[in-house]
């Protein structure tokens, strides 16, 4: 079996205990991140996911520098397609890998909203962008692989002789993540990821997702190199009823007008449509301890753990029993909801799965 693996969020667009409240809102700043990330480090966490959009702090830029500020943890980074000429988004990656001492790992991610990539000026649609995006992972692999000059003769971009240094630290590349519901985010995953993170469903539908998936990898030769996860919130007080009691604060200055905006902002996007339909369907609870409430207000990860320890443990278990082996969270305010988790949550999922999970927090 897998060793399991966490990853938490750094919001590089700021925090809040209450959407729509801007009295709670906390302001992006590198006193907010060096607060989560230290507590991130503290209660275990692995790896970190650093966001992209019009809204957060530039990714590689804080990724680097919270990897030179801290001693373990791994920024999860996003390679969008079309935003960056290959050749330089390779160099760039290697030479954090080097600096961070083997410590980057490679967030594949298409787009969620549509207007925010027109507004950026990538005037490919989705589909195209999925093409172009597993064009430049083979790309990437094999600069960082090859000993040799790189001809290059794909659909998008044509290289003669190109060549980086440094070549990537980890060997024989970064390992890929990718998020997303759509049969070409799927493929795309199939053929590179090293991790395929789902967004929130039941556990039962995870497990199908995953035999799919694993058997689209068998015709690249990959199903036992591809791994599976969760990207979810989390909600995790002393007593259940305190963790509702949060969660219903973080939604006591919204509406359904709200829902309907990130509908239409997510409009092509399969796994926000996927994760939109299971609120319609089962309402705020899609199986026990599995919330719906979130995806009113955010894009993405809606889908939140809320209980007490013993609880949210349960529902990773959930989900660890039908394959998945990494688990990316985020919660609210990220540097309270780290702790906890370190605290009350992640010795029990620690005594639950023996030897699995890599050592405890500093």
């Amino acid at each position: 079996m897998r060793p399991l693996e966490l990853g938490w969020y750094l919001p590089t667009h700021g925090d809040t205990v209450r959407f729509n409240d801007p009295s709670t809102d906390v302001v992006p700043s590198l006193e907010l991140f060096e607060k989560i990330v230290d507590q991130a480090e503290r209660a275990g966490f692995e790896y970190l996911l650093i966001p992209v959009g019009v809204a957060c702090w530039e990714a590689y830029m804080a990724g680097a520098y919270m990897a030179a500020r801290h001693a373990r943890i791994r920024p999860l980074i996003a390679a969008r397609p079309g935003y960056i000429n290959p050749v330089m988004l390779a160099k760039m990656i290697s030479t954090l890998d080097h600096l961070s001492k083997g410590r980057i790992a490679v967030n594949l991610i298409a787009g969620q909203n549509e207007a925010d990539v027109e507004a950026e000026g990538v005037t490919l649609g989705k589909a195209e962008r999925y093409d172009l995006m597993e064009e430049e992972v083979r790309i990437l692999k094999a600069l960082w692989t090859s000993g040799q000059p790189l001809d290059f003769d794909g659909r998008f971009h044509r290289l003669k002789g190109a060549e980086i240094r440094p070549r990537s630290y980890q060997k024989p590349h970064p390992r890929f993540y990718l998020g997303g519901g759509s049969a070409q985010a799927w493929d795309v995953s199939a053929r590179h990821s090293d991790v395929h993170l789902f967004w929130g469903d039941t556990p039962e539908r995870v497990g199908d997702n995953i035999t799919q998936i694993r058997k689209l990898a068998e015709r690249y030769g990959r199903e036992r190199d591809i791994g599976f996860g969760m990207r979810l919130q989390i909600i995790c007080r002393e007593t259940e009823a305190d963790a509702w009691s949060a969660a219903e604060a973080l939604l006591a200055k919204t509406s359904e007008q709200d829902r309907e905006r990130v509908i239409q902002r997510t409009a092509t996007s399969e796994a926000n449509r996927r994760i939109q339909d299971l609120a319609r369907e089962k309402g705020p609870l899609i199986a026990p301890n599995l919330w719906t409430g979130l995806t009113r207000v955010r894009q993405g990860a809606g889908i939140a753990i809320v209980g007490d320890p013993q609880q949210c443990a349960n529902v990773i278990q959930r989900f660890i029993d039908v394959g998945c082996h990494s688990f990316c969270l985020s919660g609210y305010l990220h540097d309270e909801e780290a702790e906890r988790f370190g605290r009350l949550v992640r010795p029990l999922v620690a005594a639950g799965n023996p030897g699995r999970l890599a050592a405890g927090s500093l």
